[in-house]
């Protein structure tokens, strides 16, 4: 079938991961784990595919800016690729990034790609700490990286929802009254969840953490398992303080042929799809899912044959447990199939916005193994915002399966309802549409957060203090969702507004 193939087909040849686990000064920075991603991905396909680099894409890394990162890693692989790529932030870029790269090899712009990244927090954060310099190359701290400050409304910055750990909580506790689950039952599925992500991880050589987690211990709060944003614990988060790289390889048929890369080494890509939510999150029709996120399922379920069964392999997004639930089940999966290669965000490591590299590895040597499978690679960024994905298989893509234009933005928006004008001055009455509680480090609620409509159907956001406990007793709750109930608002002393329960 291979012989068949147009020598103008792409194909994934190289993966290669790095992982530093000292944080003991001088360590391994970012680019040198790029580096070694990049010369391991090489040696896996069997062939020296760097001389010949002509794509360079680099995903967004945080944890020691550069001012040109493609620029200095071209210099220590040697190689000055024409199409050099520094990405913008999110958790799909490498998804995005490996579907592009196919589709420049396939319109014969390019033969050889790379997509790489990598983060030291580890290192950087220990040496912070200890108050040393670290002897790398130099930072460039003009670099803009994207922060939640930036892509949130004022308003819910100034209430402490603009983190990833304070806004997924949002969609998890309006999801759960959506699916008609109580907090606890909703819980226990991600804790089961992600005991199992704890699993693969543990037997993955690569990953951060090599220990399994029973349920009990991802759900229940304790000194080692605070309460980050309710209800979501440390364990149910994403661990970025890692010290990680990865990146793989991509080229043509008719290069590997002439390289002599056996077919057995190949990964196909049969096809993907992407879409967008409004940045704002405060934009957004509802959270009680994503628009985005379910085109894109439903385009890369078509492109498998209509039946999740045929995704032998699976990466759903695992920043935190209510994006692979609302996937799962878009796409008809059982509450209890393996949705990892790769380990997760909380337990393999979350270097960032890289994840999906390293994921894109577990797959492709998942794929290997198992000839005639095929597997699903998806990934999310910034906050429920950017979704991608993509369909890899073992054995060659149908004819044509790899089309050019891949977004389905314009069915996600059409199907986008009325967004509810946003308002910052509201006495009365308001109806809960979902919340979340934020803890400090001794484990205390420091405040709720709540998104709720005023009778005229605006949205409005607001404040619960810590001293009205008997709210904080109501919103955290493990038996009875408060979604929907009444409440009232008033302007507080710094004129932010302050949610009681009616």
């Amino acid at each position: 079938m291979t012989a068949a193939l147009p020598d103008n087909t792409p194909i994934l040849v190289g993966i290669g991961e790095a992982v530093h686990r000292s944080k003991e000064p001088p360590g391994l920075e970012p680019l040198a784990l790029m580096e070694q991603s990049l010369r391991a991905a090489e040696q896996d396909a069997g062939a020296p595919l760097l001389a010949g680099l002509d794509a360079l894409d680099v995903v967004c890394e945080y944890s020691w800016p550069y001012s040109d990162a493609p620029g200095l890693l071209a210099a220590r692989l040697g190689c000055r690729p024409a199409h050099s790529v520094y990405g913008e932030t999110g958790g799909e870029s490498p998804v995005r990034f490996i579907h592009e790269a196919a589709l420049r090899i396939a319109r014969g712009e390019s033969e050889v790609a790379a997509i790489v990244g990598a983060e030291s927090r580890y290192t950087v954060d220990a040496a912070a700490k200890a108050g040393l310099a670290l002897p790398w190359t130099p930072r460039d701290d003009s670099v803009k990286l994207v922060r939640g400050t930036v892509l949130c409304h004022p308003v819910a910055v100034q209430l402490g929802a603009f983190m990833p750990t304070t806004i997924y909580p949002f969609y998890e506790n309006a999801t759960l009254a959506h699916w008609g689950l109580t907090p606890r039952q909703a819980h226990a599925e991600s804790a089961r969840l992600w005991a199992r992500y704890s699993e693969v991880a543990a037997d993955n050589p690569h990953a951060w953490l090599h220990r399994r987690f029973t349920p009990e211990e991802v759900a229940e709060p304790g000194p080692a398992n605070r309460l980050i944003a309710w209800p979501y614990t440390k364990h149910m988060v994403a661990n970025p303080v890692v010290n990680m790289g990865a990146g793989v390889l991509l080229t043509s048929v008719g290069r590997a042929r002439a390289l002599g890369i056996p077919p057995a080494r190949w990964v196909h890509l049969w096809g993907g799809a992407a879409a967008r939510e409004p940045r704002d999150y405060l934009q957004r029709d509802h959270y009680v899912g994503s628009h985005a996120q379910d085109l894109v399922m439903e385009t890369v379920l078509a492109q498998a044959g209509g039946d999740a069964a045929a995704f032998d392999m699976l990466e759903l997004y695992s920043c935190f447990p209510v994006v692979p639930k609302m996937a799962r089940r878009t796409l008809g999966l059982a509450a209890d199939a393996r949705m990892t290669s790769t380990g997760g965000l909380s337990f393999f490591g979350a270097p960032l916005n890289n994840y999906m590299t390293h994921a894109a590895c577990g797959l492709v040597r998942a794929l290997r193994a198992a000839p005639g499978k095929a597997a699903l690679l998806y990934g999310q960024g910034e906050y429920v915002t950017k979704h991608h994905a993509l369909v890899l298989g073992a054995d060659p893509a149908p004819p044509g399966a790899l089309a050019e234009d891949y977004s389905v933005q314009a069915a996600a928006d059409a199907r986008r309802g009325a967004v509810p004008p946003l308002v910052l001055d509201h006495a009365g009455a308001a109806q809960l549409e979902t919340f979340t509680v934020i803890y400090g480090r001794d484990g205390q609620a420091t405040h709720g957060v709540v998104i709720a409509r005023t009778p005229a159907g605006a949205r409005l956001m607001a404040r619960v203090p810590p001293h009205d406990a008997a709210a904080l007793a109501v919103l955290t709750d493990a038996d009875r969702s408060p979604v929907g109930h009444a409440g009232r608002t008033a302007p507080g002393e710094d004129g932010l507004l302050v949610w009681a329960f009616a």
